[in-house]
This record gives structure tokens, sequence and C-alpha cells, in this order.
């Protein structure tokens, strides 16, 4: 069992008291939620990312790991994004689904570097679930690969979706190629204020097949924090975002193409303050383009 420490009970109840703010800052507004393009069924659009932020197995991480993913549920997320290869991330996580008892609560899904049975067993083992939510092909970077084999496991019910993945824009070539070729039902890729080139290249292309939509390292791997550092959210933003962190996500789930943003984060203020970007209105297209220029002016 994880043990939660009365500084731990502390903390999330902060964390609750910081969503039911985000709540009442958007007049208790109902969730932002997106249609997965192939089959309709609803998913919240503010994710979780683990990749860092769960890749210990240790008593520290999963304690925390346990209060990020209540403080995700409690308020209204569902959306868990992991890796085999993200360290102990699948374990850890599989430890706290497990104990809390929230499978049935999550949308899951890893991704493998290869179709190989035995790396998939791993996952679902270290998961400790039997069936994915989705199933993702990890950093395409060959324009022949297939995903026969991952489609396969999903006709087997191993999984109710695949997908394919990619956070380097030198294999964007091999990514328009395997999503033309195999049309997965979801694509994740590098996309942020900061990092736009997936609008012009990826996103067209997945909208065009009917794909889902993940965005990976929507802060731009910290660096737009940085670029913000010691300043405030413009006024011309505040009726939107309550924070910089709204601010960016806000951004991309302006882009209806967009499925679900999946910021990592192993601290559950940060996720609630994350989860704000599900409340509330999103920037209309003329608000998305001064966000683009506010950055680039920086």
């Amino acid at each position: 069992m994880i043990h939660i420490t009365r500084r731990d009970l502390a903390m999330l109840a902060t964390t609750a008291l910081m969503a039911r703010a985000a709540l009442a800052q958007s007049n208790e507004a109902p969730p932002i939620i997106r249609s997965i393009p192939r089959t309709g069924e609803r998913i919240p659009a503010v994710g979780l990312g683990t990749a860092f932020g769960f890749d210990r197995n240790d008593e520290q991480t999963r304690r925390a790991a346990t209060l990020v993913v209540r403080t995700l549920i409690e308020s209204g997320g569902k959306l868990i994004d992991t890796a085999s290869t993200y360290g102990d991330a699948e374990s850890v996580l599989g430890s706290v689904v497990g104990n809390e008892g929230f499978r049935d609560k999550l949308f899951i899904a890893t991704k493998l570097e290869a179709p190989d049975a035995a790396e998939l067993k791993r996952s679902l083992s270290r998961l400790k679930t039997a069936k994915l939510d989705l199933l993702q092909l990890h950093n395409v970077r060959n324009r022949r690969q297939s995903l026969a084999r991952f489609k396969a496991w999903k006709a087997q019910g191993v999984c109710r979706y695949v997908g394919v993945t990619s956070t380097f824009h030198g294999d964007f070539r091999a990514m328009e190629a395997v999503i033309a070729r195999e049309q997965p039902d979801f694509v994740q890729i590098d996309y942020s204020l900061g990092d736009r080139e997936a609008q012009k290249r990826i996103l067209p292309l997945a909208a065009e097949i009917k794909a889902g939509v993940l965005t990976a390292q929507p802060f731009g791997s910290g660096r737009l924090f940085r670029a913000v550092r010691g300043r405030t959210v413009p006024d011309w933003a505040k009726d939107f975002a309550g924070s910089w962190a709204q601010f960016f996500l806000k951004y991309l789930l302006g882009d209806e193409r967009v499925t679900a943003v999946i910021p990592g984060t192993s601290n559950p203020a940060h996720m609630a303050d994350n989860l704000g970007a599900m409340r509330g209105r999103l920037p209309d297209s003329d608000q998305r383009n001064r966000m683009v220029a506010f950055l680039d002016n920086l």
C-alpha cells in the first residue's frame, strides 16, 4: 500500500481548493470535453503526462503520483499518458491505479518502441491492467513502419485505440507517411505556443484522416515558463487564463483539432492549475494570434 501522510492530505486539500477556485473563476463552467473523431467517445481535454515526474519507483514518487492522479480525477480529468521507456513510470502508475481502484475512472495510454509482444506484456504487467485505452508506436522514425501488429492487438481487445507519436521535427516526414498510410486513431505530437511546426504539417493530416490529437510537451519542456518569468498574464488574456499554465494550454485547446493536452507534472498543485485550462472560455482566433505575437516579442 502507498502510505499517505498528514502532509499529503493537507496538500490534497490545498489542491482541491485551487480546483474549486478555478471553477469559481470560470463561473462553474462545465469542463471542456472533446470527441475522439473516429468514435465520438467524449474525453476531458486536459490530461496528465508521466515522463520524468513518475520515473522513479520509490515511496516519495508513489505518494506524489497518488495525489496527482487523485487531483486529476476529482477535478474532472481522465487521460494519463505514459510509455515503456519512461523509467519506472508504468510501474508507478500501475501501483497507484491498483491500490486506489482508479482503473475504471481513467483513460490510460502507453507507448511501445516497436510491435514487440514481450514489451507489450511487460507494459500490461507494470500497469496492472489487461486492457489499454490507447496503445501507441513511440517516436516514429521510418516512413515504412507498420501498425499491423498494433491493429491486431486492437482486434483482440488488448487496446481500444492505436496511435503514433513523435517529438522530433526531423521525423515529421516519416510521421506524415505513416499517418497517411496506416490511418491511426490518434496522433501524439510536440505542439506548443512556442513550437508551432505541427500546425502546418501534422494537424491538417490528422484532421483529414479523422485522428485524435494529443499534444506532448505543451509547455515546451519548460521553455515557455522561462520566457515569461517575472511577468504576469496580460490583462487582455485574464478573462480566459488565470495563470501562465492555463494561458499556454488554452492556446492549444483553441485549436479544435486538438483532442487533449497532456502536460506532465508530479505536483498536485500544478495538476490543479493545469486542469483550470479545462474550464471557462477559450481564446478566439484573433486572441490566439495575439498570444503568438506576445510570445514572439518577448
